[in-house]
């Protein structure tokens, strides 16, 4: 599921870290969510209430006796809520969860509060082993509170520890999973998918390769957001520096022949094919055994390249030959001119259902994305999005376009 409609209230609390809050709230608006702010008083010392009041559109609540809001403040909040996220949480209002104090507008409107509550703690890795805090966390996690973090890395202090708070995206993508475990709309329960992500690395020589930029974020975002919604997935990845999702299988591979025949191996059990890796079109037609070396005078060596398989076409003409119209299959067109005459015609050379596609200055690295999906009578432009906002749009074409057959049925 996605958060566009929720009501996030983002509660703030007065540890160093409360200026990543910021980033916290722009992520849930880029989301698609509702956010309204509560801050404790320790909080407002260290982030200016104003910053969330440019972010959201609403000042933040920062005293339970706030005279502009006409009925009590925090019962109207948990009213209003559909989840709530603390980043960051202190070690004090971990303690004031645990033993139901509400003196302020964040432990308050938790008190008042019945649905899901993510908790992102930060502090110094001394008190967050403490027995006194461990004891807190336990009672806050029996009673139903989802924790995200702390991780590993450098502290206030100067010290390196585990006590520094989770990422704003960490904390965010936490909170959707929160949001769709609970959700009895698992709309991709019973689907597998299988989602291509990365680049390709084709090999010179035993120390160089021709690759590409791909850092492999879109595939990740796809294949964790349809895990959220129910399905079963395997990612088939060449080389990124991502950690593996859990609850996702997770193939890893290097060229675009070991690419092509993970997929090949797995495709017959996939109701759809999500292939949002960046395979390389060529590959080098020897592999050098030894270190290619540049000698005085010479120029530099002519390397013949030769096509490595189209996979997403090869995955098309196998599917005209199946009774059956599954697996649904997603390609990505990067492009730099004509965006959606490119991915029109590659819809149609290459037999598929779905097109994304995207200019290769926001395609790449970054955490954002803008694409157009264009389909056989559609062209739908996503506008800016998160990757993972992207993801469910995708995915939302993707159930309409399973949905065509029970997913139970057995395969031919």
């Amino acid at each position: 599921m996605s958060l566009t409609g929720k009501h996030i209230v983002l509660g703030v609390t007065g540890g160093i870290a409360a200026y990543k809050a910021a980033y916290v709230a722009r992520e849930l608006l880029a989301r698609g969510a509702e956010v309204r702010v509560a801050m404790t008083h320790t909080a407002t010392k260290l982030i200016g209430p104003l910053t969330f009041t440019g972010l959201t559109g609403k000042p933040p609540v920062v005293d339970l006796w706030d005279p502009s809001y006409p009925g009590e403040v925090h019962v109207d909040l948990a009213r209003w809520a559909d989840a709530i996220v603390i980043a960051p949480t202190t070690a004090n209002v971990i303690a004031r969860l645990a033993h139901g104090l509400a003196e302020d507008p964040v432990s308050a409107t938790v008190l008042c509060f019945d649905g899901p509550v993510l908790v992102a703690p930060a502090m110094h890795h001394r008190m967050w082993q403490h027995a006194a805090t461990r004891a807190n966390v336990a009672t806050n996690e029996a009673r139903g509170l989802a924790f995200v973090g702390p991780v590993f890395g450098k502290l206030a202090s100067g010290e390196e520890g585990v006590g520094r708070m989770s990422e704003p995206l960490a904390i965010v993508d936490a909170l959707e999973g929160l949001l769709a475990k609970r959700s009895s709309a698992r709309d991709l329960e019973g689907r597998r998918v299988l989602v291509s992500a990365g680049p390709t690395h084709e090999a010179l020589d035993p120390v160089r390769f021709l690759g590409n930029r791909s850092s492999g974020r879109m595939g990740w975002a796809i294949a964790e957001r349809a895990r959220d919604r129910g399905a079963t997935v395997t990612i088939v990845a060449g080389p990124v520096s991502l950690v593996d999702p859990g609850g996702v299988e997770v193939v890893r591979v290097r060229s675009a022949l070991e690419m092509e025949a993970a997929i090949t191996s797995r495709r017959e059990d996939a109701d759809a094919i999500v292939m949002a890796a960046a395979v390389a079109d060529f590959r080098p037609r020897a592999l050098a055994t030894e270190k290619i070396k540049k000698s005085e005078g010479e120029d530099a060596p002519s390397i013949e390249l030769v096509r490595n398989p189209d996979i997403l076409a090869g995955l098309g003409q196998w599917r005209l030959g199946r009774a059956r119209a599954r697996p649904f299959l997603v390609g990505f067109a990067v492009e730099t001119t004509d965006l959606v005459a490119a991915a029109q015609k590659k819809l149609a050379k290459k037999k598929v259902d779905l097109v994304v596609a995207n200019h290769a200055s926001v395609a790449f690295e970054g955490d954002d994305n803008e694409a157009v999906l264009v389909r056989e009578a559609s062209v739908t432009p996503t506008g800016r999005l998160s990757k993972r906002a992207l993801a469910d749009r995708i995915l939302d074409v993707l159930r309409d376009g399973t949905a065509r057959e029970d997913p139970g049925a057995p395969k031919s």
